[in-house]
């Protein structure tokens, strides 16, 4: 039988014919337990046959060897399907010989009936082993990965690994090293930017973080990447952090942990926020006390106004800021009269004084006016 199997599998599944030759000692254990429970089952009666009876039968010893064979199928990167093709064929022979000596020896027929179907339930059953160890060690393979795959992003924001460690991680899990990554973040509970950032390709490592989900992008400035990260991520709410090298990772992911906090609070709106278009935005309010106490002590000459009077005129400094004292650039802004815009520069000059001439003062004063108002304006 053996022979018989081994011939028709050198045709299709050589690899497998040539198993059954250098393991054949232990094939034939398998074989000869196979045949000895076939002789069992056909003392039987046919209804008590192991998938006709109510009860559940007693696991096979066999199954454990088939379930090894299984995981071994995954491990070699070979295809289940081939696998269970191959105990098919075995199947059909095993009957064959079967068939014909039960003929020779004149089996009654219902113990045929039950020979027959207990070849083909015994097969089946080590088809399902070989599955169950296949489907479990792809799980098992998979689970390691993405242990794998978070330790590594761990690793690459957490400044304590050199690029020994770094490499020798990434090799575990077959990720190339870039020149250069990317940090993107997302709120954990925003569940759009959640399914959009799982979308990112494979070569993403996604990372865990105390507030906010992360992925590190590898080499972000290739050929039309960033087109691709806006398209993709648009809708998420993301922050995308400025490239750097792997090594200077943790601090680009500090300065992407800022720009989220200024997207929380509506200073940055666009979406997704590339940290590189906004690093002013991201200096200035590092320190909002800082930036509150730079206020205070830059536009102290509007101190004694009135809310109103004090917000109208921060209006208009700002705007002409902005224009380089163009008043009719300044009128068009603020929708309002040419002539209301030199009142308000007259107040604001009677104010301020010379220093509104000063480039260092003028200089101070378009930082504190640049991204909004001061609050309690």
């Amino acid at each position: 039988m053996l022979d018989d199997v081994t011939r028709l599998l050198s045709r299709d599944w050589p690899d497998y014919a040539e198993f059954i030759v250098t393991e054949r000692e232990e094939v034939l254990v398998s074989a000869s337990m196979f045949l000895h429970r076939l002789i069992t089952m056909a003392q039987w009666d046919i209804t008590e046959l192991p998938g006709v009876s109510d009860e559940q039968p007693e696991p096979l010893g066999e199954q454990l060897l088939f379930e090894e064979i299984g995981r071994a199928q995954w491990q070699q990167g070979r295809d289940l399907t081939s696998l269970l093709s191959a105990y098919q064929l075995g199947a059909r022979v095993a009957w064959h010989h079967v068939a014909e000596a039960a003929l020779q020896v004149g089996v009654p027929s219902d113990v045929f009936a039950s020979l027959a179907e207990g070849v083909f339930i015994f097969i089946d059953r080590l088809s399902s082993a070989s599955a169950r160890g296949y489907v479990l060690e792809q799980s098992e393979a998979a689970a390691a990965r993405e242990r794998l795959r978070d330790e590594l992003g761990n690793m690459l924001l957490s400044d304590r690994s050199d690029t020994g460690a770094i490499r020798a991680a990434a090799a575990r899990i077959d990720w190339p090293v870039p020149r250069e990554a990317s940090v993107v973040l997302v709120e954990p509970d925003n569940p759009v930017g959640v399914a959009l950032l799982s979308r990112l390709d494979q070569s993403c490592l996604h990372v865990r973080r105390q507030r906010m989900l992360c992925a590190i992008v590898p080499d972000p400035g290739g050929p039309g990447r960033r087109d691709r990260l806006a398209t993709t991520l648009a809708g998420a709410g993301a922050v995308i952090g400025h490239a750097v090298p792997l090594e200077n990772l943790p601090a680009s992911m500090r300065v992407a942990e800022a720009a989220a906090q200024l997207r929380r609070t509506q200073v940055l709106v666009d979406d997704p926020v590339f940290v590189d278009e906004h690093l002013d935005s991201i200096i200035v309010h590092r320190d909002p006390r800082l930036l509150d106490a730079f206020r205070a002590k830059a536009l102290a000459p509007l101190d004694e106004l009135g809310p109103v009077t004090r917000q109208r005129l921060c209006e208009t400094l700002a705007s002409w800021l902005r224009h380089l004292g163009d008043r009719r650039a300044v009128a068009e802004e603020l929708h309002i009269h040419p002539q209301t815009v030199r009142y308000r520069l007259t107040q604001l000059r009677e104010l301020f004084g010379d220093s509104l001439d000063d480039p260092d003062n003028r200089r101070r004063l378009t930082l504190a006016l640049a991204w909004g108002l001061p609050e309690g304006n």
